[in-house]
């Protein structure tokens, strides 16, 4: 897979290095002559020129490319680049990094953004997804299917404690797609039952959330929102 990264700095490098060493071929664009050390990653091409340009985007090549992510720490450039990649050069899949919360609600489909990346987001719920129980943690939003992934820590009180999995009836699209306990991952057994403290991982969308809530633990099932409301890492 041939994946174009405009941003070299430690974030683009981070991900270029990540997924050269998964195999793929790398392209680092950044129009700041600082930020191009081919010698960090001498495996990746580099180029230095603006990838808000639609000549620069040419002279890269960006039209062969599968994938190409808007690193930069500038939400403007982020969002032109993805539309320019997306619409002017047809690029099957864009991911553009969200660098302020505030900006989020602008990276979708109409920016030409199949996925956003918002870090402070990600933290926040990963920080949740740690320390709470009983409450339904949104960790991922996919954009396409309009589908999110969220998490449950199950609590001592929920009545779907010692439930036989193939007994239980999950609201709407509801997939329950693992289970985590004692640390480790297992896939659903139809005839396993849940136990407290069980991390429940399900795939959802977004109109199911409250229902599922409930199911699992009742007493909690009210919508907390952890800052501002966005589509991601919030508390149900």
């Amino acid at each position: 897979m041939r994946v174009a990264i405009a941003g070299a700095g430690n974030v683009g490098r981070s991900i270029a290095a990540e997924l050269l060493e998964n195999g793929h071929q790398i392209l680092l664009i950044d129009r700041d002559p600082r930020a191009i050390k081919s010698s960090t990653l001498p495996e990746a091409e580099w180029l230095l020129a603006d990838a808000c340009e639609l000549s620069s985007l040419e002279e890269a090549g960006i039209d062969s490319c599968d994938v190409a992510i808007a690193a930069t720490g500038d939400d403007k450039a982020n969002l032109v680049i993805s539309l320019l990649t997306k619409t002017e050069f047809g690029v099957p899949r864009t991911v553009a990094r969200v660098n302020h919360p505030k900006n989020e609600w602008l990276f979708n489909d109409v920016w030409g953004v199949d996925v956003a990346v918002s870090t402070p987001r990600l933290m926040c719920a990963l920080v949740e997804e740690a320390v709470t129980v009983g409450d339904l943690v949104r960790l991922l939003t996919f954009h396409e299917g309009e589908a999110n992934l969220v998490e449950m820590t199950l609590p001592e009180n929920s009545p779907c404690v010692g439930s036989r999995l193939g007994d239980l009836v999950f609201p709407g699209d509801v997939v329950l797609v693992a289970i985590i306990r004692d640390g480790h991952a297992r896939a659903p057994d139809r005839d396993g039952t849940l136990e407290a403290r069980d991390e429940l991982l399900f795939i959802t969308a977004q109109d199911y959330e409250h229902d599922l809530a409930h199911m699992l633990a009742p007493r909690n099932a009210t919508i907390q929102m952890t800052t501002t409301p966005t589509p991601r890492a919030q508390s149900l």
